[in-house]
C-alpha cells in the first residue's frame, strides 16, 4: 500500500478505535458503579429552598399535566417553587394555569432557545431566596422524592447534580428505541464516567445547581441548541463537579415518530458539531493545566453519534466481506463486534423485553433517518427546531 493510503487510513482507523474503546471502557465501568446518591434513611442536614424552573415554549398540550404531576413532591410544599417560563403558550392555558401552586413567567423572544428562557428566569428569581435552582422540561414529571434526593444530594457537599431521566412512555417503535438510547447514555455517560472518576454529563433536565453558579454559567452560553454541552463544559472550567443520581429518577416523554426523531436529532448533530468548534481550544488548554475533566468533556464531542456509528461499521463489515478484503472485514467486523455488545449490555431488561418484531423492523428506518437528518443539519445550526410533545399516537404492539 502506498505512503499516502497509509497517511490517510491511518488517522480514519484511530478514530474509529478510539470511538469503540471509549464506549466500551465507560460501559465496563458503568457495570461496577458510578452513582452518588445518599441514603434516603439519612435526614437531610437542612431542608433547601428549590426553584424548579420549567422552559416551556408551545407547550400547551403538556403542561398541564406535568405541573399536577410535578405538585406530588414528598419534599415540604413550602420549600419548593415552580416557574413555567411560558412563551408562545395560548391565553386560555395561561388562564388554566394560574389555578394551579406555579409562578408562570411569560416570555417571548425574537427567536427563542431554551437557553434564553433559563436566563431570563434566573434574571427573575427573587435573589437570595433559593438555594437551589432545578430545571424540567415542560413534558417531564418528577417522581415524587425527586426533590428530596437532590436535597440530600447537596448535603453531601455537590453543586451540581445530574438526576436519572427515564422514559415515560414507550407506545410506538421508536418510542422504544428512544427510550433504548436514553438508558444507553445513562450507562455510559453518567453510571460510567462516574466510576471512572469523571462528572456526569448533562442532559438538559433533571438537573440541579447552585443559583449563583447557574446564573454566571447561563449568561455565557450562546448556542441556538445543546446548551446543556457549553453548561457542563463552563462549570468544568470553574472546578465544578458533576454529580449522578442514579435513584432519582424523571421521567421524559420519548420522540414518537420518525420525521420528529429526525428533526430532533439533526439539532443534536449541529449543536456536537458547535460545541467541538467552539470548545476546542478551550479543552487543549483546560488540559494544559491538568483539568482532565474538562479536557474529557471536549473528548466526549468528537463521539460519532451511535446510531451512524453503528450504520458506518455495519456498512465496512458488508463491504469487506463483499469484496473479499479480509482486512477490512476483520477491523470493521471487530469494531462492530465490540460496540453490539456494548449496546445490549448498557441496556436494561425491563427495556429488551418491550421489542418486538415491529420494533425490529423500524430499525433499519430509524437509521436511514439519522442518516438523511445530517442533510439538515446546517438549517439546526441556525433556527431553533422545537421538539413538539403530547402527540396522539397509537400504540402500535
Amino acid at each position: 500500500m502506498a505512503l499516502l493510503e497509509y497517511l490517510v487510513i491511518l488517522p480514519i482507523g484511530t478514530y474509529l478505535i478510539f470511538n469503540s474503546l471509549y464506549l466500551f471502557v465507560s460501559a465496563a465501568a458503568g457495570w461496577f458503579g458510578g452513582k452518588d446518591d445518599a441514603s434516603t434513611t439519612r435526614l437531610p442536614v437542612r431542608t433547601r429552598r428549590i426553584a424548579v424552573l420549567v422552559p416551556a415554549y408551545k407547550e400547551d398540550k403538556v403542561i398541564l399535566d406535568s405541573v399536577q404531576a410535578n405538585l406530588q413532591q414528598t419534599y415540604p410544599g413550602d420549600s419548593y417553587d415552580i416557574y413555567v417560563i411560558a412563551d408562545s403558550f395560548r391565553p386560555e392555558t395561561l388562564q388554566q394555569l394560574s389555578h394551579f401552586r406555579v409562578n408562570v413567567l411569560v416570555v417571548s423572544f425574537e427567536q427563542s432557545t431554551v437557553q434564553k428562557s433559563l436566563t431570563k428566569a434566573l434574571e427573575l428569581l427573587p435573589q437570595g431566596v433559593y438555594d437551589i435552582v432545578l430545571v424540567s422540561d415542560a413534558d417531564n414529571h418528577m417522581a415524587p422524592d425527586f426533590l428530596h434526593r437532590v436535597n440530600l444530594a447537596f448535603d453531601s457537599g455537590w453543586r451540581a447534580v445530574q438526576g436519572h431521566r427515564v422514559a415515560k412512555n414507550t407506545n410506538t417503535s421508536v418510542a422504544v428505541f428512544d427510550a433504548m438510547n436514553e438508558e444507553v447514555n445513562n450507562h455510559l455517560f453518567r453510571k460510567g464516567q462516574r466510576a471512572l472518576g469523571f462528572s456526569a454529563s448533562l442532559i438538559g433536565s433533571g438537573m440541579a445547581f447552585e443559583p449563583e453558579t447557574m446564573k454566571r454559567a447561563m449568561g455565557q452560553i450562546r448556542s441556538v441548541g445543546g446548551y446543556d454541552k457549553e453548561l457542563e463544559m463552563l462549570l468544568l472550567t470553574e472546578g465544578i463537579r458533576i454529580a449522578y443520581l442514579n435513584d432519582a429518577l424523571i421521567y421524559d416523554e420519548k420522540v414518537q415518530n420518525l420525521e420528529v426523531f429526525e428533526h430532533q436529532r439533526a439539532r443534536w448533530i449541529a449543536a456536537q458539531i458547535h460545541f467541538v468548534k467552539l470548545y476546542f481550544g478551550t479543552g487543549i488548554r483546560q488540559l494544559l493545566r491538568g483539568n482532565l475533566h474538562a479536557f474529557n468533556g471536549l473528548v466526549k464531542g468528537f463521539l460519532i453519534p451511535r446510531i451512524l456509528y453503528l450504520a458506518l461499521l455495519s456498512f465496512g463489515t458488508f463491504l469487506g466481506l463483499v469484496l473479499g478484503l479480509q482486512p477490512v472485514f476483520q477491523f470493521f467486523g471487530l469494531l462492530l463486534a465490540m460496540l453490539i455488545f456494548t449496546l445490549l449490555t448498557s441496556t436494561p431488561g425491563y427495556l429488551w423485553r418491550k421489542i418486538s418484531i415491529r420494533d425490529l423492523l423500524t430499525l433499519p428506518v430509524l437509521i436511514f433517518r439519522m442518516i438523511r437528518s445530517l442533510l439538515k443539519v446546517k438549517t439546526a445550526s441556525k433556527k431553533f427546531m422545537h421538539t413538539p410533545h403530547g402527540e396522539t399516537v397509537v400504540k402500535e404492539n
